[in-house]
């Protein structure tokens, strides 16, 4: 069984969306300095890095982090490589799913960026909300991408975020794709049991033969 860590690794100085804590990392107790045992504080959002959006993410009421089933981010999925000259993902690759494929990963040229440098970049690959919604008709439950939002939006007004979570399907960011070529793996991907939460820092990984 072949394991493939697709999540970002958190550290002080990581790319962050826009406007989101920066993450920190303080040293409490150190050995070095005398100190029984090494031991930090850590400080983020709780959209940091690889991260799960639940439906309360833009729906007051909606499901939190704690209560999403977590049977939706286990479980079969398939990695869907998007060419490099696509500025959007489309109706055209969400057709290229299979009907009744419940879990998605678009591998964009995001990715490769990820790969040479992890550093945020305004000009990345995102969902359009027509193929958002075609995803949805097709059957999908969980959408994964390797940006730290799902979608390009200026006016921020968040259709694909509202289209999906709108309809309890959960969303995936901050997915490190470089490795995975596409096809079918299983996907395991547990956020934090934050209470409450709007969002989740989890870790993703793909399993396949």
């Amino acid at each position: 069984m072949r394991r493939l860590d697709i999540s970002m690794p958190v550290f002080p100085g990581m790319p962050v969306f826009p406007g989101d804590p920066a993450v920190e990392l303080t040293p409490v107790d150190r050995i070095e300095r005398g100190g029984p045992y090494d031991l930090s504080r850590l400080s983020l959002g709780t959209h940091a890095g690889t991260h799960v959006d639940p439906p309360l993410h833009f729906f007051p009421g909606g499901l939190a982090i704690d209560r999403i089933d977590l049977g939706v981010l286990q479980g079969p999925c398939r990695v869907i490589d998007v060419p490099d000259d696509r500025a959007s993902i489309g109706v055209e690759e969400a057709a290229s799913v299979p009907e009744g494929t419940e879990r998605v990963l678009f591998r964009t040229r995001n990715s490769l960026r990820w790969a040479e440098r992890l550093e945020f970049f305004t000009d990345y690959v995102g969902l359009s909300p027509d193929a958002a919604r075609a995803l949805r008709a097709r059957g999908a439950r969980l959408i994964g991408m390797d940006a730290l939002s799902i979608e390009a939006d200026a006016a921020g007004r968040f259709p694909v975020h509202r289209e999906l979570l709108g309809h309890g399907v959960l969303i995936v960011e901050g997915l490190l794709l470089a490795e995975a070529r596409a096809g079918e793996y299983h996907l395991d991907c547990l956020p934090l049991r934050l209470k409450d939460g709007d969002g989740g820092p989890a870790r993703a990984v793909l399993r396949s033969p």
